[in-house]
């Protein structure tokens, strides 16, 4: 359905980038539409480098090996570049992953060799004009301005928001780097995606990632996507799925919106928003009622599920269609079709995960796959789309608020550990930290403040806040605020900061949001074409960047300005200290070695830079099925050392396709689920039992692997004499030499132990699923039965749960409102809007509305409404009257920015830098609510009002 377009947003640029107004464009390519199948029509000359520098077409070829830098499937690239400019680029159709397969964000990569819109050099705030300055000007000052503060009000008064945008080198160095400045509010767009996945799945079987493959989906006989639309957000894996399909997989979707995949699907189950857990306890009340469970499965690598039945017992159909309204029939349906189609899998993403309960949904999802004995096989497992390209390696290298590198905690040994890597004094890292216990917290070995509540942090009484003083500065480092829920409270922390400093290849809302004259700072960063390094795709897979080309304008590479801070600061030495640094530039290399020798947690460890380039050069070897080499340099290895790949480099792990499997040796991949918890709870073994890795010498459950183990079991003499140096009084996790990783391999054991996987997280509020009634909820009725928490303390941070549960919003506020993706836009979009290509695909911000619910408001396709909050905040967009969404609910996407209640933002970019696409964006009206455990935003189930503009 065509929007028709607002007056009052931004104009699509009458003459794009590339010097051709689109009509003339249109007339000489002879298309009907712009957008990006226009983009590989461009002549070689027509990219230009900043000064506009023409191309001969007969200029010599180089062709570059890259990664797409939009979703996480990781998608392979050829960039051509001629004379330094960048002027062709195709899909890599020898790619194991996509195959030459790419979708409109990834075919427009090019547009980052001109960048139109960039920011092209330092610039600050002052007097209400942006003014131009030198890189030393702009480090001097905002380095200053840091230094004063932390004298003032400590290191936690500086707020370090990080990016899923960066390498996986640059994300390493940047945790490393908020440790030196000495604070844990540090955290990145990981915490509003995917952190009560790996919280969830993590304390359910080990890690908290996804456990099979993109490809492996191709072996599933039935796929189950529950608030996951990959037709849209992860478009190049849809070949994947289709290719299960034409197979004969049986594909179920389930969402509140009739989504472009449900299209696809055998079976479309509609469910209110919120309402995941009973849904899953309904298949499970069907499953159980019908003894179609994997009894064997559950004895031998299961811990609890006799609870579970427990729970399930209660959600009979009756229960299930009142609260979830699906109806018996269909549940039936689904809970046999998974029970007899095996292996199955099942998908999802932030539908599942942006709720307040989002972790106990995410270990519903695995609760049902542990019952039908889904997972450690191919074709099964919990396959769990991350969103930007490396958000699965900036979280994996510790780029959060309650992590160090590897998922190592905050405690003090976890601390030790890394110092023990960085070759620092322990006790300079923590003189670093504020010395002073607040509210019963250390500021060095407690959670930091969430990326999702920074603004709390500013706002907040101080007397109330688990740190010396409130956030007074805030570094906006490759990721923006329009992402975050509660968009007045947003601008409200952005004007009372005393400094806000963008560091980002654009000016971001974070730059144009607030209502300041001064204190604002734009650092220009480079992007990752323009540097080089890994990225950790959705699968576990690393895979090496070359650089494209130099610079644009005069931005920098992420860890250069990182290193130029550090200078000032007066830590470059320690941040370094076994770093080379050329110039102003840490060696990506060295970064990587490294984190080899302290990651050893998810195996971190195998994958020196000379495997990964090895594998970049060779990737037309790599089988699309197995991803495995049949044969050639990389004979026997899975594509990009998917982690764990246990040991050193030189023991040659293949890395680990499918997790938790365990009809292979560990040391081609094998393994089983995590002793991450001891051996037993309240009396029970939860060991594995009869059940282990194919060539283990111990042929039952085991526990983790110390040195104390090894001697026990008569191992400790298979170490070398440096290797038992080095690992005594050390665990699989802290022994930096990797000797003891070694020596359980040899004996066909997994270093982390063999466990059962638990369905009760006895560690968490609710120690299995509970269905809780969202905050804003429009089922009153089910309020007393479905309750949620009492308001408590979280990350520092006073939250709340009943004390808004319990204010009946519904009779003014009586839409449901859900958010979810665009397959032209990312993020938060401001790097895609951008783009010349992409703005001509979705010109307009709307809402979806049902036609019932427009014909009680007055309303008709393309008029101009506004969407009420009940917290007070109103958008200004247009509406999109379609029956995917039923009546009573409705949906926004998330990617636009630019307008904030109704007015224009234009006017606060810097000149040039207004993307072609403006409109509100969807978080400023959604509401307060953040999960329990991990502080995600909830985003997939508010209420609204709509009114005619």
């Amino acid at each position: 359905m065509r929007l028709t377009r607002k007056t009052d947003q931004a104009e699509v640029a009458k003459k794009p980038a590339l010097g051709l107004s689109r009509r003339q464009f249109l007339q000489s390519a002879g298309l009907a539409t712009g957008g990006i199948a226009a983009a590989s029509m461009l002549g070689a000359g027509m990219m230009r480098k900043a000064e506009a520098k023409e191309v001969p077409h007969d200029a010599p070829t180089e062709v570059k090996r890259t990664i797409c830098s939009h979703c996480s499937v990781g998608c392979g690239i050829y960039a051509e570049v001629q004379n330094g400019v960048w002027t062709g680029q195709e899909p890599a159709f020898d790619h194991p992953f996509n195959a030459g397969g790419h979708c409109a964000k990834g075919a427009s990569l090019r547009e980052h060799g001109h960048g139109e819109k960039r920011l092209k050099y330092p610039m600050k705030l002052e007097g209400g004009k942006w003014k131009r300055i030198s890189w030393d000007q702009a480090i001097e000052e905002v380095g200053q301005k840091a230094l004063d503060i932390r004298k003032e009000s400590g290191p936690d008064s500086i707020f370090f928001m990080g990016s899923a945008k960066f390498s996986n080198e640059q994300a390493y160095l940047y945790r490393k780097f908020a440790a030196m400045w000495g604070t844990n509010n540090v955290d990145h767009s990981a915490r509003i995606c995917h952190s009560t996945t790996v919280a969830g799945v993590a304390n359910t079987w080990g890690y908290g990632a996804q456990t099979n493959s993109f490809n492996d989906i191709r072996n599933a006989k039935a796929m189950m996507f529950i608030g996951s639309n990959p037709s849209e957000a992860h478009p190049v894996a849809m070949q994947h799925i289709l290719e299960g399909k034409e197979r004969g997989a049986k594909i179920i979707v389930v969402d509140p919106r009739f989504t472009r995949t449900a299209a696809k699907a055998d079976e479309y189950v509609h469910i209110r928003p919120g309402t995941d857990i009973p849904y899953i306890y309904g298949l499970l009340w069907h499953i159980f009622e019908n003894k179609w469970e994997d009894q064997t499965f559950i004895d031998q690598r299961v811990y609890g599920m006799e609870r579970i039945r427990e729970a399930a017992a209660k959600w009979n159909p009756e229960e299930v269609e009142n609260v979830v309204g699906v109806p018996k029939e269909q549940m039936y349906r689904v809970a046999k079709t998974l029970a007899e189609t095996k292996p199955g899998t099942i998908v999802w993403c932030m539908g599942g995960t942006q709720h307040h309960i989002g972790n106990a949904n995410t270990r519903a999802y695995c609760i049902l796959q542990l019952a039908l004995g889904n997972m450690g096989v191919s074709g099964g497992g919990t396959n769990i789309f991350r969103g930007h390209d490396n958000v699965q390696g900036a979280t994996d290298f510790g780029l959060l608020f309650d992590t160090l590198p590897g998922y190592y905690g905050l405690k003090t040994g976890s601390w030790k550990h890394w110092c023990n890597v960085w070759d620092l004094d322990y006790e300079w890292v923590k003189a670093r930290f504020d010395q002073e216990q607040r509210l019963g917290q250390d500021p060095m070995t407690s959670t930091g403040i969430p990326c999702s509540r920074w603004h709390d942090g500013v706002l907040e009484d101080k007397s109330k806040i688990a740190q010396k003083d409130n956030i007074r500065m805030s570094f906006f480092w490759g990721q923006s605020v329009n992402t975050e829920t509660r968009g007045r409270e947003v601008r409200e922390a952005l004007n009372k900061m005393d400094t806000v400093v963008v560091v980002d290849p654009f000016p971001t809302m974070a730059g144009v949001m607030h209502t300041r004259k001064d204190g604002v700072y734009l650092l220009p960063a480079a992007t990752q074409f323009e540097t080089y390094g890994s990225v950790s795709a959705s699968n576990r897979s690393l895979q090496w960047r070359s650089q494209v080309i130099e610079p644009l304008f005069e931005s920098k590479p992420d860890h250069v300005i990182m290193y130029k801070l550090a200078k000032k600061w007066g830590i470059e030495k320690e941040l370094c200290k076994h770093i080379q640094v050329n110039g102003d530039e840490p060696l990506i290399e060295d970064i990587v070695r490294e984190y080899n020798k302290g990651m050893w947690t998810i195996g971190y460890t195998g994958q020196s830079p000379e495997r990964l380039k090895m594998h970049q050069e060779n990737w037309g070897t790599f089988d699309i099925k197995s991803l495995e080499a049949p044969g050639g340099p990389a004979k026997g290895e899975t594509y990009g050392l998917p982690w764990p790949c246990w040991g050193t480099p030189e023991m040659k792990h293949p890395g680990t396709q499918i997790l938790y499997r365990t009809d292979r040796e560990v040391r081609f991949g094998g393994g089983n689920f995590r002793a991450r918890y001891g051996v037993e709870h309240d009396g029970n073994n939860i060991l594995a039992e009869g059940s282990y890795s194919k060539g283990s010498e111990i042929k039952d459950g085991y526990p983790e692997f110390t040195d104390k183990m090894l001697k026990q079991l008569g191992w400790w003499d298979d170490l070398t004499a440096e290797e038992k140096a080095a690992a005594e009084g050390k665990n699989w996790k802290t022994d930096i030499s990797g000797g003891i990783q070694r020596v359980a391999i040899k004996h066909g054991c997994i270093p982390f132990g063999n466990a059962k996987a638990r369905c009760i997280v006895w560690n968490f509020p609710d120690d299995i699923p509970v269905h809780r009634e969202p905050l804003y909820t429009p089922r009153r009725d089910l309020v007393s039965k479905y309750p949620t928490y009492d308001d408590r303390m979280v990350a520092r941070l006073p939250t709340l749960y009943k004390s808004i549960q319990d204010q009946d919003f519904a009779k003014e506020f009586p839409l449901a409102l859900t958010s979810g993706r665009l397959v032209e836009y990312e993020g938060g979009g401001e790097e895609t809007r951008s783009n010349p290509w992409l703005a001509e695909l979705q010109q307009e911000m709307f809402i979806e509305i049902n036609p019932a619910d427009a014909a009680d408001r007055g309303l008709r396709d393309g008029d101009v409404v506004w969407v009420h909050s009940p917290e007070g905040a109103k958008i200004k967009v247009q509406a999109m009257v379609t029956p995917r969404v039923i009546e009573g609910e409705c949906f926004m996407p998330y990617h636009f920015a630019g307008m904030f209640e109704g007015e224009s933002l234009e006017k606060s970019y810097p000149e040039g830098t207004v993307p072609y696409i403006i409109g509100e964006s969807a978080n400023t009206v959604l509401t307060y609510g953040y999960d329990v455990v991990t502080q995600m935003q909830e985003t997939k189930s508010s209420l609204c009002q709509i009114t005619k503009a």
